[in-house]
């Protein structure tokens, strides 16, 4: 995920044999005690010369754009010299550290803690070792590009090893070409389950495979993969090309366990998929984790952003093109899937049209467009505070993207005949996903310029949206396919999209009302109390409930409410619901033509196999 251009098989094998022992990073990770989420690890450098050596716990990770603080679960560090004499270790910030002292070889040894299952962090028990590498391994600064060799020791024998890293002749050993390279290399030590097959890129053959640790059947394995194999062929076709995965294989690392944290984490040759729930209990759902994670082999593990090019470990990695490295991976995510004739028409119109009545009505967009959204990306992915922000100022890049490439899409193939969003796609692959060559935003509105042969068409579209937070007409961009957009409950009076908690007979306000909503331009906010509305007593859901439904859009009632210590009153206007639904013309009552039907079927792929 990091290195523009990374080695190919042959060539690294090479540097490996030519590369002299002393020169490599040699780490050595051990479970004995997994039963209490603990790692014992031990990395050896040589031929470092006679300067303090600093050793680091990485502070990012790949794929995540907030800070993470690994240390805090690494402790008993200890380190030897080459003769096995002990060195002493000075730590003078939280981060790191440093051998003053030695004779050229150090060798490392520490304690790592581990318990949680998902794309950021580690976890360790007696069923499997996930392991995140940077929430895992330690490393000396200054030395990125030795080349690595990692032994794993298994707690249980039943366990296999899941990893794009390249295999060796011993089971347990594994390599890497540099740094960079192992700490985008997940891996997965556990009694799981491998399907595997083969893609054909313009005659060469290329392994998928799915390495998943699962308490389901065989046969629930079995039909996933199926489903997995229609979606990967599905993405094939959207760039026309399979990227040349380093070693040959394409691993999709999963874990559907009751204890591990639902997430998804690409890399560049492998990516995490988690969930909490089986594969039964969530009918197959997480084919949309796998369909957005596979994405990304194209958009962002080689369609990459320039600001990541190379990922710093020690800081935030921020870039204000995630409204396309995430938002058109989302997009196509839920597009493949249905493509690929896994869901049908329906459920991609309810995916899509949730996110599009999520921005379309989010109050965040009148403070930023999609490139100011992305760079609010360190704050908020898996970021963590203790004091609380304005949950109205943001609206997430994932879906921002996503309604962006939908409006994209469907202007594309309106206003310029055989061109589509998927044109914009191999262009950016040909020209940046096949070179490694970094892209900035202007190269974005480059390539639009260069699909649509309208250079005005590139420029009023990235000023608008891209850079403003403008957002398409969609009901006649969706008219095209048949699709209306049905309003969710206008009857309904609507006081904004914020719950109301009830314990002990008291009501508070569980959310920040957004600006322009019923509640707040009665002044209300988060944690108020409510008293009552026009006379009526809150004590209770059912209350609640009843002075709603007495009410209607537009009607007034007096509205008592407590706000830190003080009662308040003030006028509540109610309003009609805004949140609407995408629905086929005919499933709404209405009729669809020919032409619609085609244009939908070219679009969404046909309705029936």
């Amino acid at each position: 995920m990091f290195v523009r251009r990374l080695l190919t098989a042959s060539a690294f094998a090479a540097l490996m044999t030519a590369a002299a022992p002393a020169l490599a990073q040699e780490y050595d990770v051990g479970f004995d005690n997994a039963v209490h989420h603990e790692a014992r690890i031990t990395v050896n450098y040589r031929d470092l010369g006679d300067a303090p050596v600093r050793f680091q716990m990485s502070r990012s990770s790949p794929g995540r754009y907030a800070i993470h603080e690994f240390a805090k679960n690494v402790y008993s560090v200890s380190a030897v010299d080459g003769a096995g004499r002990a060195l002493t270790l000075d730590r003078s910030d939280p981060y790191g550290w440093t051998v003053p002292g030695h004779d050229g070889t150090v060798s490392l040894t520490y304690t790592l803690f581990a318990d949680r299952s998902d794309g950021t962090y580690a976890q360790i028990d007696a069923t499997h070792a996930h392991l995140n590498m940077p929430a895992t391994l330690m490393w000396a600064e200054g030395f990125d590009d030795r080349p690595v060799t990692v032994r794993f020791r298994p707690y249980d024998p039943d366990w296999k090893i899941a990893t794009q890293l390249q295999p060796t002749d011993d089971p347990h050993v594994f390599a890497a070409p540099n740094l960079q390279y192992l700490m985008d290399s997940p891996t997965e030590l556990s009694d799981h389950m491998v399907r595997e097959w083969q893609v054909d890129d313009a005659g060469v053959a290329r392994t998928i495979r799915i390495a998943m640790h699962h308490q389901g059947t065989a046969e629930e394995m079995d039909i996933f993969a199926e489903r997995a194999k229609r979606v990967v062929d599905a993405q094939i076709a959207v760039f026309g090309d399979v990227p040349d995965f380093d070693f040959g294989t394409y691993t999709f690392i999963a874990d559907y366990l009751p204890w591990v944290n639902g997430d998804g984490m690409e890399h560049r040759n492998s990516t995490i998929i988690n969930n909490s729930r089986s594969l039964k209990e969530a009918d197959f759902g997480q084919i949309g984790t796998l369909s957005h994670e596979f994405f990304h082999a194209w958009n962002v593990e080689r369609i990459r952003p320039a600001e990541l090019e190379p990922f710093d470990f020690t800081r935030a990695n921020p870039t204000p093109s995630l409204w396309f490295a995430e938002g058109f991976t989302n997009y196509y995510g839920s597009l493949a899937i249905r493509r690929a004739q896994v869901s049908d028409v329906d459920r991609f119109l309810l995916e899509v049209g949730s996110q599009l009545d999520g921005v379309w009505n989010a109050p965040g967009r009148r403070y930023g467009s999609p490139q100011e959204m992305s760079l609010r990306a360190p704050f908020v992915d898996a970021a963590t505070s203790i004091d609380p922000t304005n949950p109205n100022i943001f609206v997430s890049y994932y879906p921002y993207g996503t309604v962006i490439a939908l409006g994209l899409d469907l202007t594309l193939r309106q206003r310029f005949p055989g061109v589509t969003l998927d044109d914009l796609m191999r262009r950016m692959w040909r020209t940046h996903g096949v070179t490694e060559q970094a892209y900035h935003p202007a190269d974005l509105q480059t390539a639009l310029a260069e699909v649509t042969g309208d250079a005005d068409f590139a420029e009023d579209f990235f000023s608008r949206m891209i850079k403003g937070s403008e957002l398409p007409d969609f009901a006649p961009l969706l008219a095209q396919a048949g699709v209306v957009i049905q309003p969710a409950d206008p009857a309904k009076a609507w006081i904004g999209g914020v719950r109301v908690q009830f314990a002990e007979a008291t009501a508070t306000v569980g959310g920040a009302p957004a600006p322009g909503t019923p509640l707040y331009d009665a002044g209300l906010d988060r944690g108020d109390e409510i008293v009552s509305i026009g006379g009526a007593a809150i004590d209770s859901q059912a209350d609640w409930t009843a002075a709603l439904a007495a009410a209607g859009p537009g009607d007034e009632a007096e509205i008592v409410f407590k706000q830190r210590g003080v009662e308040r009153r003030a006028t509540l206007r109610f309003a009609a619901d805004p949140s609407f639904r995408l629905v086929r013309a005919e499933a709404d009552g209405g009729s669809v033509t020919p032409q619609q039907l085609a244009f939908r079927d070219a679009w969404l792929g046909p309705a029936t196999q």
